[in-house]
């Protein structure tokens, strides 16, 4: 038998190569998900934490700002429930620091499954965090008074372009996650991203009140034309515009972060 007449590097089985690293990934975010539900604390980030945001904005800021605590929700839950997705993706490279650094991932390199399949797997196993962040905090707000002002598709869409946005800005928490030596390094780096990206928005108060400096970073800043999609999808207003420029964002996020964070987590695992 020739090199080439090995059943290892034929075609057929080359070509099953990537249907086996989607299946075994799909394995491994499998056992994230059961991983995070047998640790419910794990979820307090995407259950309490917005639920307190959502109080104290609205009871603290609400009259100052929109003069009602009503009306300044229906301005604020749609652009919390970005932040709070988005402060859900941290967990994702605390978790693979955390893996990592117990060993999980050496035991993982002795199946035979493909190389970056755990990383991929607990990537896609986190999109559970993003579903129950969202489907908490429309609840609590529908119980405070929120109303969707355009459709059902429309909130759903919002929704689903609010989590593949959060799925491609998390490749920036996996990066931090694969160059931080710990745990705790890797959340203090993740809030040194975060707040800029989510603080320095329209979140709690509308463009035009914000110094000249602060709205040209509005402008730029990819975490608030997310916000104003979700806005316009929920509440009505400008969609096209707000829609196109945060999935132009989610795919340069992704083409540039993603490859960074594989190749980091392949010299490091």
């Amino acid at each position: 038998m020739t090199l080439t007449d090995s059943p290892a590097l034929t075609p057929a089985r080359t070509a099953e190569r990537p249907f086996a690293l989607l299946r075994h990934s799909l394995a491994l975010a499998r056992r994230s998900v059961i991983k995070t539900l047998r640790t419910p604390e794990q979820l307090l980030d995407v259950t309490l934490q917005p639920v307190i945001f959502v109080v104290v904005y609205v009871y603290l800021l609400g009259g100052a700002v929109a003069g009602s605590t009503h009306d300044y929700l229906q301005f604020l839950l749609p652009a919390i429930l970005v932040q709070t997705v988005m402060f859900a993706g941290m967990a994702t490279g605390v978790n693979l620091n955390t893996d990592i650094d117990k060993g999980v991932f050496d035991r993982f390199r002795s199946l035979p499954i493909g190389r970056s399949a755990p990383l991929i797997g607990s990537v896609l196993g986190d999109l559970i965090r993003y579903v129950l962040a969202i489907a908490v905090l429309l609840g609590f707000g529908h119980l405070l008074g929120f109303r969707v002002q355009t459709d059902p598709l429309s909130a759903l869409a919002a929704c689903l372009l609010t989590i593949v946005f959060a799925f491609c800005a998390s490749w920036g928490f996996v990066l931090i996650g694969m160059l931080m030596r710990s745990p705790g390094a890797v959340q203090g780096a993740s809030f040194l991203v975060l707040f800029p990206l989510t603080f320095g928005t329209s979140m709690v108060t509308p463009l035009e009140t914000l110094p000249g400096w602060l709205q040209a970073w509005v402008r730029v800043n990819p975490v608030a034309g997310m916000m104003d999609a979700a806005r316009g999808l929920m509440l009505g207003g400008p969609v096209a515009g707000p829609v196109l420029k945060t999935l132009l964002w989610s795919a340069g996020i992704l083409a540039v972060l993603a490859p960074l964070a594989v190749r980091a987590y392949r010299r490091r695992a």
